[in-house]
């Protein structure tokens, strides 16, 4: 029992920092990470290649109520077959993936 321990961590520690491969994107010189604005990643990227067209999602509020929050996707690349897509809700970076072409 004790020999199945070892394997299951190492396969846990593994996917835990799969997961946070995706947290942070290399662009440029410079890194651009989950909670990042807008306005930085443009900056540091400048304008993406492709931008989807912005839409709304309503989501719950401090008050109870709820409001509605612009969500855009942009995408990088190709960079060596890979492309990176950003997804911003209101101002800020919540999700970066990554696949290849």
């Amino acid at each position: 029992m004790h020999s199945l321990k070892l394997p299951l961590a190492l396969i846990t520690l593994f996917a835990a920092s799969q997961a946070m491969a995706d947290d942070t994107w290399r662009c440029n010189s410079t890194l651009v990470s989950v909670g990042d604005s807008t306005t930085r990643v443009a900056r540091k990227c400048g304008e993406p290649p492709s931008k989807t067209a912005p839409s709304f999602m309503r989501v719950p509020n401090y008050r109870g109520g709820f409001s509605d929050v612009q969500v855009e996707q942009w995408t990088y690349g190709p960079d060596s077959g890979m492309y990176h897509t950003l997804r911003f809700e209101g101002d800020q970076l919540v999700r970066i993936t990554s696949e290849r072409d």
